[in-house]
């Protein structure tokens, strides 16, 4: 059962995962005397993209996710979804 949707994991397709609002953080690191835009999505392991401009990591970080979906659905393996957000009291 998906704490987000309340639907059972058994009827999402990969339409589903793609859509999913993962977290996306940008950092700007240095690397080797140049400054990089660093793009991820930490609910996604390994969902990692570096280019100059924000807008091009973020792009290049697209790519990735779908990539790394793909990957996963097509092998069958688990998907991560984000965990739901914190209640309110």
């Amino acid at each position: 059962m998906d704490e987000l949707t309340g639907a059972s994991d058994a009827h999402h397709d990969l339409a589903y995962y793609e859509a999913v609002p993962y977290l996306l953080v940008l950092e700007t690191i240095e690397r080797g005397g140049e400054w990089l835009r660093r793009a991820a999505y930490p609910e996604l392991p390994g969902c990692v993209a570096e280019a100059p401009a924000a807008l091009e990591a973020i792009e290049r970080l697209d790519l990735e996710r779908r990539r790394l979906l793909r990957r996963l659905w097509s092998s069958g393996a688990p998907i991560p979804v984000p965990r739901p957000p914190l209640r309110g009291v």
